[in-house]
């Protein structure tokens, strides 16, 4: 089994998936179907209109033909940081300490790799694409404030795990 993490993304007001969400399900699809034994693990707990970002990628998912056994639903985390702790809790209670594939945005990859390898993770990245639409400085701006935000991350998943 090789757990396909897939992390979230903000909804639409009225509960519908912007396209960072839908390219996140569609990379990890295609990655789920070159692997074998895949589970997917779909994280984010965020409600727009009575809907988690889990509970739309798991509908999505599901839509595709992916069977409901092989999907893992954390709808409970408002944020990254939460997510790779509660889909760190999640595996460790099923006793798996293998490898997982971390499926997001591509420049967000940096910080989802950095908190899971902290909490001794062997990673594999499945990036899914930003929007092409972006203008240069917004680019560059999500770009930017990843560096900050990953120091601040993997810090703050280092204390919860020297905590357990």
């Amino acid at each position: 089994m090789l757990p396909v993490i897939v992390f979230g993304a903000a909804l639409y007001p009225d509960g519908s998936p912007r396209p960072a969400l839908v390219a996140r399900v569609q990379a990890a699809l295609r990655f789920g179907e070159r692997e074998s034994g895949r589970l997917y693990v779909v994280t984010g707990g965020v409600p727009q209109a009575g809907q988690t970002e889990a509970a739309v990628m798991a509908g999505l998912l599901l839509l595709e033909g992916v069977p409901d056994r092989v999907i893992l639903r954390e709808a409970q985390s408002a944020d990254t940081c939460d997510s790779v702790i509660a889909c760190t809790k999640l595996l460790r209670e099923r006793r798996y300490d293998g490898p997982v594939a971390v499926v997001t945005s591509d420049f967000h990859m940096m910080r989802c790799i950095a908190m899971l390898r902290a909490l001794g993770w062997t990673t594999v990245a499945v990036p899914a694409p930003s929007r092409a639409d972006l203008s240069r400085w917004r680019r560059l701006w999500v770009n930017l404030r990843e560096y900050p935000a990953t120091a601040w991350d993997v810090l703050l998943v280092l204390i919860w795990r020297f905590r357990q």
